[in-house]
């Protein structure tokens, strides 16, 4: 990551006034991406998320309001203001109900319109003008990975406990260390522990603490991980993996603030922020009574969600060149790049061990690359298959539309006339389709 002025994205159809104002906003320090409708600014959204969007409301096409209702599905964080010269107070009402950051009505003074722009950007402290930082290990440009440092840094400003779902190897602990730094204990002590792979003996000691002669081979007092982190973060990694009687002692200890030594007979008050992680479906296990229902409310204040790689492709490049020159320098190698052929395997690879396997591959390839630019039958070695695992687009379409058109006509029982009209087509171009797929209506019917 590297400092940049705040990017914000200017929408307007009136070519005048989009001028005027992004040269306003361009004086203030901002970097500017003005365009004229509503469509434009989604596709430069999706091509580089801003940090704030400055949209009129009255546009040819998509409106500010439909654009605002786009853009806040995928990001709901992100702070948007609507300028019109039709505002009334019931529609600034209604807009800001709905999210919207600000409601200015034209003809507006250009110092509350950058005043107002400044004040959205503070709406997350320091995320536009401090891109790096806190975030500095994440390496994204996916909009999924940005909505989620999104949230990440929005909760990182309370103390409300934050559970980080996601697949094995997503890198859960490195979105609890950046929420970290973000937050106000970024001075104080970052302390992790896997609770799915220490022993549940040993555990409870690693977590609370013990007194002398508490058990046998206890020749001292210790301090657990909870009095460590005082001040800071405590990350519990795997949390879904604890045993229950420790869940009934963490419980008690987040709802009193408190934590109890083994073999102690008082206890401690302890301030730290809990950040919890798991791969693993919580519901499921608190219905086969495996994990507990109030724990997990307790942990579960706010809820992150760690795309899958494979969810976030646009990110595999990116990823595999951050990692290919680490290694490259560790193990002292000439390689510099991969071929065309070989990022074609990495982007089309499954990644089931998501980011934690592409290290994996990237550094098998590095460690036996002689060349500077790392070949394609390195990274297939690596990965272990020939061809790409990723459906082409015409394969992925066809086999939507063929299981689209099975469950039709099993909703209909094979009724041409009612599969048609449910497709929104007519019987001819209906059977058209069933014809490319050679799909019989008849095998359909009823007995």
């Amino acid at each position: 990551m590297t400092s940049e002025a705040p990017h914000i994205l200017l929408v307007d159809d009136d070519a005048d006034l989009l001028q005027l104002i992004a040269m306003r906003l361009v004086a203030c320090g901002y970097a500017v991406t003005a365009v004229g409708s509503g469509e434009a600014a989604l596709a430069s959204f999706a091509a580089r998320r801003p940090d704030a969007i400055v949209t009129d409301l009255r546009m040819r096409g998509m409106d500010g309001m439909a654009l605002f209702d786009a853009i806040h599905r995928q990001a709901p964080t992100l702070p948007v203001v609507i300028l019109t010269a039709h505002g009334t107070i019931p529609e600034a009402v209604a807009a800001t109900r709905r999210g919207v950051f600000s409601f200015l009505t034209k003809p507006f003074d250009s110092a509350v319109l950058t005043d107002t722009v400044a004040d959205a950007l503070r709406l997350v402290p320091g995320e536009a003008g401090e891109p790096g930082g806190w975030r500095a290990e994440i390496v994204t440009r996916s909009a999924l990975m940005e909505h989620l440092l999104s949230q990440a840094q929005l909760v990182a400003q309370s103390d409300a406990s934050v559970c980080i779902f996601g697949p094995s190897g997503t890198g859960k602990e490195l979105i609890a260390r950046a929420l970290h730094r973000a937050s106000r204990r970024r001075e104080k002590p970052f302390i992790a522990v896997n609770c799915g792979a220490i022993p549940e003996g040993l555990l409870e000691t690693e977590l609370f603490g013990h007194k002398k002669g508490a058990f046998t081979g206890a020749t001292q007092d210790r301090r657990g991980l909870f009095q460590a982190a005082e001040g800071g973060t405590l990350f519990l990694d795997e949390v879904g993996d604890m045993p229950p009687a420790l869940q009934v002692k963490l419980l008690r200890a987040l709802e009193d603030r408190t934590v109890r030594a083994v073999g102690a007979n008082e206890s401690i008050a302890v301030d730290v922020r809990i950040v919890s992680a798991t791969h693993r479906r919580l519901e499921e296990r608190i219905a086969t009574g495996e994990f507990r229902e109030d724990l997990y409310y307790r942990l579960n204040v706010v809820k992150l969600v760690v795309p899958a790689l494979a969810e976030r492709r646009e990110d595999i490049p990116l990823l595999a060149g951050h990692f290919l020159k680490r290694l490259a320098e560790r193990y002292q190698k000439r390689a510099q790049g991969f071929s065309p052929e070989a990022l074609e395997l990495l982007i089309a690879a499954p990644w089931p061990g998501n980011v934690r396997q592409l290290l994996n591959v990237v550094e098998q390839s590095v460690a036996l690359a002689t060349t500077e630019v790392v070949p394609a039958s390195l990274v297939r070695q690596a990965i272990d298959h020939a061809e790409s695992s990723l459906t082409p687009l015409d394969e992925a379409r066809r086999a939507f539309e063929r299981d689209y058109l099975v469950q039709l006509l099993k909703l209909t029982a094979g009724n041409v006339s009612q599969a048609a009209k449910l497709a929104g087509r007519n019987r001819t171009e209906f059977y058209r389709l069933l014809e490319r797929h050679s799909l019989e209506p008849a095998q359909f019917k009823a007995a």
